[in-house]
């Protein structure tokens, strides 16, 4: 094989072709252009550099940050306010929890339906348990 020559790279980048959209139905010429393979990869470059350019830029300058995930979480005090006000949300759920389980069992001794619990029934270890 034959190694591609820079010259001849470059001529090939350089060499002229033409686009015409035609009207099928007419074949009247609608629009032309004159193109070479080195504009048509400068401009297509150029609209993703763009594009990319814009889409950061939307993504940074806009209220849309706080839609990703792990981007958009503010400053570091409103995180440590976050957090406090979970930790705190958690324990008044434990505390809420605990106070509901105190009123059923007061509401099971004032109707009288509380348990006997009988001290000769115990669960003692069994003698494989000892021998352990």
């Amino acid at each position: 094989m034959s190694k591609l020559d820079a010259n001849s790279t470059l001529k090939r980048l350089r060499n002229h072709y033409r686009l015409v959209v035609m009207n099928e139905d007419t074949y009247e010429e609608v629009v032309k252009f004159k193109l070479s393979r080195l504009s048509v990869y400068i401009v297509l470059s150029s609209a993703f550099v763009l594009f990319t350019v814009l889409t950061v830029a939307l993504i940074v300058f806009t209220p849309i940050k706080y839609y990703l995930p792990g981007v958009g979480y503010g400053d570091a005090k409103q995180v440590r306010e976050f957090k406090q006000l979970k930790i705190r949300a958690d324990s008044m759920e434990a505390s809420l929890k605990y106070k509901q389980q105190y009123f059923d069992d007061l509401q099971k001794v004032l109707e009288g339906k509380v348990p006997k619990l009988d001290t000769n029934k115990l669960d003692l270890p069994k003698d494989d348990d000892i021998n352990e």
